[in-house]
């Protein structure tokens, strides 16, 4: 099993009122898992935001805290809410009102990888279930609370930066024909979990790096920045998805010949998103 349920970077000085988190980046498969998985160990990594982690460890140099997981994605989905369990693979769950997400095997224990492939044989327990959930589900977001929190206490505002990535395939019916794909998706479940000067920002940020950038399609968020966003309370909560062809071989999963210079020009980013988080709360949450 994984040694811890999360890691966290925190700066020498925290500086602003800006989190960074990863969810979905975590690599620590354990063993009872992969043997229990009809999927072999490249397959099962198909879910995975491989190498986000890295993308974003310079968060810290920047005074702002990281949070990530690790636990992979197909064994505990840290994007869905704790009580997300799917009838279709654990045993002694009801069927209650339809979810899309749990319709679509992509529960809090997730039942498919990417393309929808089966990860399991067979059915897990009930009590498997919600293991995995007080081990790792409720730690994670404890500490997320926990730096929200803080930043709401030291600066008067906390925006979490949500870092994901999505598949190059996800962006090929994006826009009309001929036009360009972003390279970014911004996510704020169409303006409710974020002010909207607070996602100006953060779409500027990526812009003035050269990226292309496109909100809440084909992405609007998930459970995170639905249950962290309030921008009426000065939190805002806003998910960012980035290409990964734009640093990584998806076939292979493996970091690409490019992989040192975007994560340099993210560097970049990561400055220019901690600055937002210097700004009073009064001010960055005005419309």
């Amino acid at each position: 099993m994984p040694t811890s349920p999360y890691h966290l970077l925190l700066p020498e000085l925290r500086s602003t009122s800006v989190v960074f988190a990863s969810p979905h980046s975590g690599r620590d498969y354990p063993a009872s898992f992969l043997r229990r998985a009809v999927l072999d160990a490249q397959e099962i990594r198909s879910s995975e935001d491989a190498f986000v982690d890295l993308l974003f460890a310079s968060a810290p140099l920047h005074g702002a805290p990281f949070l990530t997981a690790t636990a992979p994605r197909a064994f505990l989905d840290l994007n869905r809410g704790p009580d997300e369990f799917d009838p279709a693979l654990i045993e002694g769950v009801r069927r209650n009102a339809h979810n899309p997400r749990i319709a679509s095997g992509l529960g809090v224990i997730p039942r498919v990888v990417a393309n929808g492939r089966q990860i399991y044989r067979g059915k897990l327990t009930l009590v498997e279930a919600h293991h995995r959930v007080i081990q790792y589900w409720r730690p994670y977001h404890d500490r997320l609370q926990m730096l929200i929190d803080q930043s709401i206490t030291d600066f008067g505002q906390a925006i979490l930066i949500d870092c994901h990535s999505m598949p190059h395939e996800a962006l090929e019916n994006m826009g009309p024909p001929g036009a360009g794909r972003p390279d970014v998706v911004l996510g704020d479940r169409f303006g409710a979990t974020a002010s909207g000067a607070v996602m100006d920002q953060v779409e500027a940020a990526f812009i003035a790096a050269g990226l292309k950038v496109a909100r809440n399609m084909p992405f609007a968020g998930a459970y995170i920045t639905q249950h962290y966003g309030r921008p009426s309370r000065h939190q805002h909560a806003i998910q960012v998805e980035i290409d990964r062809a734009l640093y990584m071989d998806e076939a292979t999963l493996t970091p690409s010949a490019g992989f040192d210079a975007f994560r340099d020009l993210l560097d970049g980013v990561i400055a220019a998103l901690t600055d937002i988080g210097r700004v009073p709360a009064v001010r960055v949450a005005a419309e």
